[in-house]
């Protein structure tokens, strides 16, 4: 028997003024799994993420959480259904300390026991943080900012965590520790949504992935399937 899905996304179009930037793209992400949506830069897989958060207004579609529409909701109301995103660019408080950060990500909660043993959970996943909890976070590198950003999420305990370019401008040490948490989460039992430039990394991680082209869905599979398939290896893998 199949998990149940969390996310629906159901022919989805998103246009910015006059231009349509995701032209009907369809997928979901069932319980329990890590799905990749992978794509060149400007496929229109942020511009999706953004749709599906309430970040940015749907011209067409629908999107289903936990098996209701919730086109139209606001970020805020999603991250307290536990739709909960780590956006591109990172967005950390620059002017508040890494502590200060986590415990804004678990701003809608108020059971005090149990934040500070979900806080103690983000230092065992990333102990740079814990060695440098007072410190103010604009003054850290982009990885210990991206390290922060996915912590905060944490924090706010989400059914259906969101990815959005984790990797992206971080050096190769620092790609290899954000994907090797990424899979330690999922380990644990959090449903992921990868949205990532570096398909190679996101597909050998993936349950499932799809490909975006020019704001439409063209393949989908399995990660290991993805990654074998030669159209995928020579327009995202380099070969």
């Amino acid at each position: 028997m199949s998990q149940p899905i969390l996310l629906q996304v159901e022919k989805l179009k998103v246009a910015y003024g006059g231009i349509q930037a995701v032209k009907g793209v369809s997928f979901e992400v069932r319980e329990g799994e890590l799905v990749s949506l992978i794509g060149a830069n400007g496929a229109g897989k942020t511009t999706t993420l953004k749709a599906v958060t309430g970040l940015q207004s749907v011209a067409d579609g629908d999107v289903k959480y936990l098996g209701r529409s919730i086109r139209g909701q606001g970020a805020w109301d999603l991250a307290k259904q536990g739709l909960v995103m780590v956006p591109e660019g990172r967005g950390t408080f620059t002017r508040m300390t890494i502590v200060e950060n986590l415990q804004m990500g678990a701003y809608i909660r108020n059971d005090k026991a149990e934040i500070a043993a979900d806080m103690e959970r983000v230092f065992t996943f990333f102990p740079r943080l814990k060695e440098r909890r007072d410190q103010l976070a604009g003054t850290m590198s982009g990885g210990e900012q991206q390290m922060l950003a996915m912590g905060r999420a944490l924090m706010a305990r989400p059914k259906v965590l969101l990815l959005d370019e984790p990797s992206m401008g971080l050096s190769p040490i620092m790609v290899d520790k954000i994907f090797e948490v990424v899979n330690e989460i999922h380990g644990q039992g959090v449903t992921i949504l990868l949205v990532e430039q570096n398909a190679s990394r996101a597909l050998q991680l993936a349950s499932r992935g799809y490909v975006m082209e020019s704001g439409v869905v063209t393949m989908t599979g399995s990660g290991h399937e993805l990654l074998a398939d030669p159209k995928v290896r020579a327009a995202y893998l380099g070969e």
